[in-house]
This record gives structure tokens, C-alpha cells and sequence, in this order.
């Protein structure tokens, strides 16, 4: 694949030693299981109303080296038992919907007869405190879909981009709730309103607060500035009025069997985006060991150890001086914080350049990331003039972030060049251990890792491919693309997509490689097929979700906004359609047509299947506009959890929960975090320490990830969470 370009064996990688505190986990994944803390509380939740099923008991400890909590439903009975407790000292006390937090007792394992008393809510009002921030969220109101498409602010204010409600949404989606949950307590309840003349005046304020104040300001100009502002300001001022969400159902059957365990990590500040805790091809790697995320706005990974109950943090290292990096993050405030007045929080320090965004482990235990090595500008070997041959079919100028691993063996990290941008990375099923990644507005690039780790050559080991659809129809793309091109409408010439790559994924099946799209609405999918001799033989195809733009389809059954995706071991892609709130699967078996002058975008509805979300709509959508937002999606090919093969699980970043679908049924599964509320996900990871173990040798991981920590519960100080979730054959299985 690499014809007429030859590995400089003079390059070396750059590695770099750890310097500080490094945590080992040396003992075998067997003796670390054998490890964990087995002390149980148990008893029963009763109320004024007799017993209280389906309501969650909650032990936190401040005695360890780092915090922990365990939560429990309650069975039919309202019997609990919170198993695999560590010696400590735990505050206990009782959550459920319907009712108010009991008094915190404490107690220390082994206690078998506890006694706690659920308080039942005294008015709706106290009682819907508790409901995720998605049921308050569902109480805003976007304009009318008669209203659409936008005539601007002479006229009722909409933006003329903004051609439909289904649109208005997807920019709630993708620009509000892509960061922070929306209905939580920070976002429900409008700070310093008395400062202000109106609500829309106290929201005009609130969105330029703060590092992000910028970019939050950006996105209510996308709507129609003054349009959107009455949106929220009406929300909450309806909601400060008394008006109420719909309650949420107690969790039922499986939910009822959920255990779930958090830790700290990082510091009240930390921007954890992402975790991960073995290798997504075989869920036994790293079994036992520590749990990884990476911390964009601090540059570091963050650490757990889940068997000692410990933390760490570590810096990663960029090329440069780090003085002379760039960064992202904003250096100035338009409106200081609420929370941290002219204090900035991320980016700006001399060790906080390298902007990790998102870990994968390979079969070695490495912990690979997409971060930022060096400044923006691209090296001569990624432009056209150079020998790389994919530079010389499509040059690339600048990126963002590059590529890096910490290998714990060794204790130390590896930085590498990519002439492509990178966001998300998955390693492919191929004898390359290639990496793929996405984030690059023109190409999909990768690497091969196992010639890298033969070379250390970075230049022979990476390629890319610019996204072109085979539109002609003939098979092949014949024209490198750094030469011009005289009528690009030319039906004869195939067709460049760019775009944002977002999420990315290998096929098992048939090598491909699949990226999501968001926008421009409705988003799609994109297949790359490099074949037998890239660049040149790189093909491309498009799929977007059935379209209310469609006039060959239902209303009621379109889709928008692919955002996280994955795949399962029959080939089958998922995506969490993050603007419509669908879980959907894109079967590319099903499609009549795959390439050609048809094969643009809407050309295969017959191979999208769309699942509607649990929780509320939105008021007044008429196309599907649940109020939940999904951040990524992961498919539990391997049955890590205990629910089966091949399960998808979409984050439900707005509703406190992973939202686990059952294919075969339709039915869902919610896994519901009730503490601290505002649990917001942006990904998952699933891993086997012990197959033998029965339900406590496997589980899912997750972490709180929103860009502002201090919006969940507990306020400023607050730290961010690792959580582990497991399903025990029933609620008082130990």
C-alpha cells in the first residue's frame, strides 16, 4: 500500500519519562480481582406509604484516598443490599422519585438489618427536584414549526439558516447541549435575575459568562439571537411560576439489579471528556487494572484504581517548549463566571497544551490519544512537493491534534506527528493494528501501528484519504486531488465531501471504515473503503438518516444528527442520532443503490431502523425532538455488562443515565446515576476482569464529563466521577 515510498529509519519516536507519582498495578488480573472489598449493607426502605420499591440506596465514604459511593436499587419488597463495600465509615441514606432524601445515617459493613425510612415528597414541587435535567428540558418550548423556515430579525426573529423546527433543535442539541446537560438545577434556575431588567436580559448575560462565554454567545446568534433568548428566559420563568415536568418512572425488572459504584478523579476544575479501560477488541486487556480518562482543559490522564481506591494524575508532554504551544482555550472572559469570577480554568498553563480529547487501549495495554504534539502549522513532508504520496494526491496544511500513547509498562509517552487533524481514534481487526481517526474537516487518516512500532517512523506509517464519492459511477478515482479541476459540476468527475468527521469506527466485517457526520443537517454517515493501493483507490459513500426534507418520507420516522458511533459483530453500524434523539442501525446489506450519480445522501432509507428514546418530547416539536441528548454511543459486542451481545448502549447525557437497547425486543434498559444529579457522558467503556466472576467480574465505565463539573451536585468544589456499572442477577445478590 506504500509502493514507491521508503521508511526514514532515521526518525525516532519521542519518548518521554514520567516524572512524579506513577501508580503500578503489578499483580495478575486474577490476584487484583480476588482484591476487591466484599463487605455488605443490607436491609430494607420502608415509608409512610409501607414498603418502597424501586428507590435507590446510596453509601458514600470520605475515608478513602479518594471519594467513593455505591448505589442500589430496592426490590419489590423495598429490601436492599449494597454489596462489595472497602472498611469505612459510610453516610446511608435514601433516594427515589416520589419522595425527598431521607436523613444520612451512618453505617460500616456488615450490617444486615438496617432500617431506613424513605420521606415521601410533601408537594410535586419537592419531589420533581430529583427528576433529570431531560424532564425540566422538556418543558421548553421552540417556535412552531409554521414558523419556519426563518425571515431573520425584520421579520419574527428566526435566522434564515434555520429552515425548520427539526433544525431549530438540532442547534439545542449541538450547540447547548453539547456541553453541559440542560434542565439541571445550574442551567433551570437563572442566577443574579434581580441584577437584570427581564429574563431575557439576566440569559443575554449568562451566556457570555466565563472561559466558554464566548462560544455559548455564538450559538444563541445562530438561532436568532433575541428569538432564542425569549425561548429560554420563557422557560424558565414558566418553571420559577411552578410549572412541572412529568415525573419519570421508578426503575423496573433489570434496572432494578443495577449496582453502581464512583470514584474522584482530577480536580474540582477537570474537564474529563472521555475514559476508557481495556481494548475495545478484546475485553480482557488490562483486566483488574487501572481505569484511564484524559483531561482536555488540564492536559493530563487521570487515574483510578478501583481495588486500592486511589487517583492519579499525569501531565502529558508536548515537543516544544510548552510556552510557545497554542491553544484553544480562550485567554480572556467577555463576563466573568458565576463560579469563578476572572479566574481561567483551562488551557493556558505551560503543562496544560497537549488538549487531549479521547483514549483507546491497544492489545499491549498502551493508552493512545488524539492530543496535541506540536504548534498548528504542518511539516514540509505533509505538503504537496514532498515524496509522501498521499500529500502529493491531497496536501494538508495545518491540524490540530496529532497522536500520542502512554505505555504503563515502561512508564513513559510517545509523541507523534499526523499531518491530519484528530478527534476520535478505534483501532481496526487487521494485522496492521491500524489506528484510524477522525476530526479532519477533509480527510480520514490513520496509522499503522504495527510498522510503526517495527520503524518508529511516523512519516511511512501514516496515510489519509480525502472522501470521495464514486458519483461517475466507473469504480475507481482516477485524478489526484491537489490538481485543479475545470468544472467541478461536471456529472463526469466524482464528488469531495468535507466535513467534520466525528466519531469513527472499523468494520470487523469488511475492514471499512465509518465516520459520523452531525451537520450540515441531517448529518450522515460516511464509508471509506481505502482498497488495494490508497490514495488512488480510496472510494467513499454517504448515507444520511430519512430526512423530514424528504418528501418520500414520513415525518414521524425521520432522523437527524448522527454523532456517536459504532458497530456491531454482524457488520451492523449504530448511531446515536444526537439532534432527534434516536438510537438508529444502518444496515448497508439492505441498500439497492451504494455508489453512483443517485447515491448522495437519502438514497437508502431502507437500511436505517430508528429506535425513539425513553423520556419526554419536547413541547410542540411535531417531528421526533425527544429532550434527551445523546453524546456518543458504544456497542457491547462482547456482553461486558450482562445484558447479551452486540447490545447498543446510547449516553443519555440529559437524563442521568446509559440507555441500553435490547434489538431483539425494543425494550430498554436504563441505567440511571441519581447522585450526584446532572450526570452527563460523553462515552463508555465496557470490560471482563474475570469471566469466571459471575456478574462482579464485568461492568460498564463511564465518567462525568460535562465541560462544567461544578454544574452537577455539590456545586464549586465538586469533583469529576468515574462510574462503574454492573447487573447482578437480582437486587440482593451479593
Amino acid at each position: 500500500m506504500l509502493t514507491g515510498f521508503r521508511p526514514r529509519m532515521s526518525i525516532i519516536p519521542v519518548l518521554l519519562l514520567v516524572v512524579g507519582v506513577v501508580v503500578v498495578w503489578g499483580a495478575t488480573p486474577a490476584a487484583r480481582q480476588d482484591g476487591v472489598a466484599d463487605g455488605v449493607i443490607a436491609g430494607t426502605v420502608t415509608s409512610d406509604d409501607g414498603p418502597e420499591a424501586g428507590v435507590w440506596v446510596i453509601a458514600e465514604a470520605d475515608e478513602l484516598e479518594t471519594k467513593f459511593v455505591k448505589i442500589v436499587v430496592t426490590d419489590d419488597r423495598g429490601r436492599f443490599l449494597l454489596p462489595e463495600l472497602p472498611d469505612a465509615t459510610y453516610d446511608v441514606w435514601v433516594r427515589g422519585y416520589g419522595l425527598v432524601d431521607s436523613e444520612k445515617v451512618q453505617l460500616s459493613p456488615d450490617r444486615e438489618d438496617v432500617a431506613l425510612r424513605g420521606v415521601v415528597a410533601p408537594t410535586p414541587r419537592d419531589a420533581a427536584q430529583y427528576y433529570p435535567g431531560n424532564y425540566w428540558y422538556s418543558l421548553v418550548e421552540p417556535p412552531a414549526a409554521s414558523e419556519f423556515p426563518g425571515t431573520g430579525p425584520e421579520g419574527n426573529g428566526i435566522s434564515p439558516t434555520v429552515r425548520s423546527q427539526a433544525a431549530w433543535v438540532d442547534n439545542m442539541k449541538q450547540g447547548c447541549q453539547l456541553c453541559h446537560q440542560l434542565g439541571n438545577t445550574a442551567t433551570r434556575v437563572v442566577q443574579h435575575r434581580d441584577e437584570f431588567d427581564s429574563t431575557v436580559a439576566a440569559w443575554d448575560h449568562r451566556v457570555q459568562t466565563g472561559q466558554r462565554g464566548n462560544q455559548m454567545s455564538n450559538v444563541m446568534s445562530r438561532f436568532g439571537r433575541q428569538r432564542a433568548l425569549a425561548m429560554f428566559a420563557d422557560w424558565t420563568d414558566r418553571i420559577a411560576a411552578g410549572e412541572l415536568p412529568p415525573a419519570p418512572p421508578r426503575p423496573q425488572g433489570l434496572e432494578r439489579n443495577v449496582v453502581v459504584t464512583l470514584w474522584d478523579w482530577g480536580q474540582s476544575s477537570s474537564f474529563i471528556h472521555d475514559e476508557v479501560v481495556t481494548d475495545k477488541r478484546n475485553p480482557r486487556v488490562n483486566a483488574g487494572g487501572p481505569v484511564y480518562g484524559v483531561s482536555a482543559g488540564h492536559g493530563s490522564i487521570t487515574m483510578v484504581d478501583p481495588i486500592a481506591n486511589t487517583a492519579t494524575e499525569l501531565t502529558i508532554p508536548v515537543r516544544p517548549d510548552p510556552e510557545i504551544m497554542p491553544t484553544r482555550f480562550p485567554s480572556t472572559q467577555v463576563e466573568p463566571s458565576y463560579y469563578w469570577g476572572d479566574e481561567l480554568l483551562w488551557g493556558l498553563g505551560p503543562h496544560e497544551r497537549s488538549d487531549p480529547h479521547n483514549p483507546m487501549m491497544d492489545h499491549k495495554g498502551r493508552l493512545w490519544m488524539t492530543s496535541t504534539v506540536r504548534p498548528f502549522a504542518n511539516p514540509d513532508w505533509c505538503r504537496d512537493g514532498s515524496d509522501n504520496p498521499y500529500a502529493q494526491y491531497y496536501s494538508l496544511g495545518r491540524t490540530g491534534r496529532h497522536a500520542s500513547y502512554y505505555d504503563p509498562a515502561r512508564e513513559r509517552f510517545v509523541l507523534i506527528d499526523t499531518c491530519f487533524g484528530t478527534h476520535h481514534l478505534q483501532f481496526g481487526e487487521d494485522e496492521d493494528n491500524t489506528l484510524w481517526f477522525s476530526g479532519d474537516g477533509n480527510v480520514i487518516g490513520w496509522l499503522n501501528t504495527r510498522v510503526y512500532d517495527e520503524t518508529g517512523d511516523e512519516q511511512f506509517s501514516q496515510g489519509w484519504c480525502p472522501t470521495v464519492l464514486d458519483t461517475s459511477g466507473d469504480g475507481k478515482i482516477s485524478k489526484p486531488w491537489n490538481e485543479p479541476r475545470a468544472d467541478e459540476t461536471d456529472p463526469a468527475l466524482d464528488t469531495r465531501i468535507a466535513g467534520f468527521g466525528y466519531g469513527i469506527i472499523a468494520n470487523p466485517v469488511d475492514g471499512a471504515v465509518w465516520i459520523s457526520r452531525t451537520g450540515p443537517f441531517p448529518g450522515a454517515l460516511v464509508r471509506l473503503d481505502r482498497g488495494d493501493n490508497p490514495p488512488e483507490t480510496c472510494i467513499a459513500e454517504i448515507y444520511e438518516p430519512p430526512s423530514i426534507e424528504n418528501p418520500n418520507v414520513d415525518p414521524a420516522s425521520t432522523g437527524f444528527a448522527p454523532r456517536g458511533i459504532d458497530v456491531d459483530r454482524n457488520g451492523v453500524i449504530w448511531t446515536a442520532l444526537s439532534g432527534s434523539s434516536h438510537f438508529a442501525s444502518f444496515d448497508r446489506s439492505k441498500c439497492a443503490v451504494t455508489n453512483g450519480p443517485t447515491a448522495t445522501g437519502q438514497h437508502c432509507p431502507e437500511g436505517w431502523t430508528l429506535y425513539p428514546v425513553p423520556g419526554p418530547q419536547m413541547k410542540g416539536v411535531e417531528t421526533p425532538g425527544s429532550a434527551d441528548f445523546h453524546y456518543y454511543s458504544w456497542v457491547d459486542q462482547f456482553n461486558t455488562l450482562g445484558l447479551g451481545e452486540n447490545i447498543p448502549i446510547a449516553t443519555g447525557s440529559t437524563s442521568d443515565s446509559l440507555l441500553a437497547l435490547l434489538p431483539d425486543t425494543g425494550e430498554w434498559v436504563v441505567l440511571r446515576v441519581p447522585y450526584p444529579m446532572a450526570f452527563y457522558s460523553r462515552g463508555l467503556d465496557g470490560r471482563i476482569d474475570d469471566p469466571d466472576a459471575g456478574w462482579k467480574g464485568r461492568g460498564l465505565w463511564a465518567t462525568y464529563g460535562s465541560n462544567y463539573i461544578w454544574h452537577t451536585e455539590g456545586g464549586k468544589g465538586t469533583k469529576g466521577k468515574i462510574v462503574h456499572f454492573q447487573i447482578r442477577p437480582d437486587p440482593l445478590a451479593r
